[in-house]
């Protein structure tokens, strides 16, 4: 049961804080572009990808930890759903390079950036 609870409390903390990126961005960014959706993305690979890499060095992640972390609050922030909704909405619009662009880059930075944190980390 308190597997289910570190679940439960990780993924309302990621879904809160990705409603707070969404809003923070708008105060910054009102391009068609969907840069919240992006750094939310990335954000949770970064975090993702530091627990996955180096749990072992970090002796204050148990395995409830990790779950509170990776399934919770990366599963939480993360928004794979809402990425692939405004794709389409672009698409939708006739906005086919940004529907491009938006494909290119959520896809090549996030797998860039869990690259980059492996090669930093092993």
């Amino acid at each position: 049961m308190s597997s289910l609870f570190a679940v439960f409390v990780g993924g309302g903390l990621g879904a809160v804080f990705r409603f707070l990126i969404g809003k923070y961005v708008l105060f910054f960014y009102e391009g068609v572009f969907p840069l919240s959706t992006l750094i939310a993305n990335v954000f949770s690979c970064v975090i993702l990808a530091l627990i996955m890499f180096k749990s072992v060095d970090f002796k204050w992640l148990n395995d409830h930890v990790i779950l509170l972390l990776t399934v919770g609050f990366c599963g939480g922030l993360s928004t794979f759903s809402t990425y692939s909704l405004e794709t389409f909405e672009l698409l939708k619009n006739g906005s086919f390079g940004w529907a491009l662009f938006n494909f290119m880059m959520s896809t090549l930075v996030c797998i860039s950036v869990i690259y980059v944190v492996y090669r930093k980390m092993t």
